[in-house]
């Protein structure tokens, strides 16, 4: 019994009040900011809590009787007991952490956060997980998966090749930044041996749903081999998107060798097309991606020096990992033989027709 912690009223009424009023402010945020508000109020409570020198052990009571008048006062808000111990481990975690990585973690859902705290995460790998869901629009579930897969491990950080700081306001290229990736994996084509440029865009339309998650979260497909019909002449771009945060038509112009200079000039040209027929009112300058098998940074640099119009270019990886590759061989082997199978059967059924009879 010694070890329980006995508080006055002054100071009971004192953290209730404080509390309160934390969640008082949070509640008249913009809705926008609903996801930072959340955290930085769940902070804050954490902080008071820490500061108060509360523990599991020898606070209970006291957490406990702060839970049941909060919920009285926020019937819908989760401040159960656990969650509130939920608030002070968030606060001691990152209570000594850089600003980048406080800024990663409050953009986080509640939910996120407490799967990246379970784990205990080193700042980089937290950081790294933080930027990576916020970025794809990762749930939790998604989350947890690249976790067990220790996707820190394989990730590669590259150089950013795109002119979108010099090309875009800067609110803007710094979000195109953030959606737009210098690599994409396009494993899930299947792809084991050289494809022409069209047949690869072909299976990417043919599987787009899987191509719109790896390009991340708010791209809408628009179509492919669009048309762009001006002063007689027609060109076509081979894949078009919408994204809605960016407010602004995508181009994307597959290649399937390495990138060279003139690939710019192009893309260029289809920006410019696609500004000036189709971009609607309200809406932001075309983007563009150039996305090939393969790219030199310095060529990039020089290519895109001097052209006002945002193009990135990106390199993908279509070749997929070993372990898929068996499972993919092994499938379309099993498939060949179903197909041998009903041939042969039909072939025996026309051959004896009495069988049918």
């Amino acid at each position: 019994m010694s070890n329980i912690i006995i508080i006055d009223e002054q100071d009971y009424s004192e953290i209730l009040q404080r509390t309160v009023a934390l969640i008082e402010e949070a509640r008249v945020s913009v809705a926008h900011h609903v996801s930072a508000t959340v955290s930085n109020t769940y902070w804050e409570i954490g902080k008071l809590l820490y500061e108060k020198k509360l523990e599991s052990k020898h606070g209970s009571q006291v957490v406990k009787r702060l839970s049941v008048d909060l919920k009285q006062r926020y019937p819908k808000m989760g401040v159960s007991p656990r969650q509130l111990w939920n608030m002070k481990s968030f606060y001691v975690r990152y209570k000594d952490s850089d600003e980048k990585l406080l800024r990663s973690v409050a953009l986080l859902p509640w939910s996120q956060n407490l799967l990246i705290l379970s784990k205990d995460l080193s700042d980089e790998n937290t950081l790294f997980y933080a930027d990576e869901s916020r970025l794809k629009g990762w749930n939790r579930d998604l989350l947890l998966n690249a976790i067990k897969l220790r996707m820190h491990e394989t990730h590669q950080p590259t150089q950013i090749d795109n002119n979108f700081e010099a090309s875009l306001p800067a609110t803007q290229a710094m979000y195109a930044n953030e959606v737009f990736r210098s690599g994409y994996n396009l494993g899930f084509l299947g792809v084991t041996e050289p494809i022409l440029e069209l047949e690869l865009e072909q299976r990417l339309v043919e599987k787009i749903k899987l191509f719109l998650l790896e390009l991340g979260k708010g791209f809408t497909y628009i179509g492919n081999q669009h048309t762009l019909e001006y002063n007689g002449k027609e060109s076509r771009v081979d894949m078009l998107f919408f994204h809605r945060g960016l407010r602004c038509l995508v181009a994307i112009d597959l290649k399937i060798g390495k990138f060279i200079p003139e690939y710019a000039g192009k893309m260029n040209y289809y920006l410019s097309l696609l500004d000036r027929i189709e971009r609607q009112e309200g809406e932001n300058p075309s983007i563009g991606i150039i996305l090939c098998a393969e790219k030199d940074h310095l060529d990039v640099e020089l290519a895109l020096e001097g052209i006002t119009k945002p193009i990135g270019v990106a390199d993908y990886q279509l070749i997929i990992p070993k372990e898929e590759l068996q499972k993919t061989i092994t499938a379309e082997i099993q498939s060949y033989e179903d197909e041998k199978a009903v041939k042969n059967s039909t072939g025996q059924d026309e051959a004896n027709p009495e069988n049918n009879e």
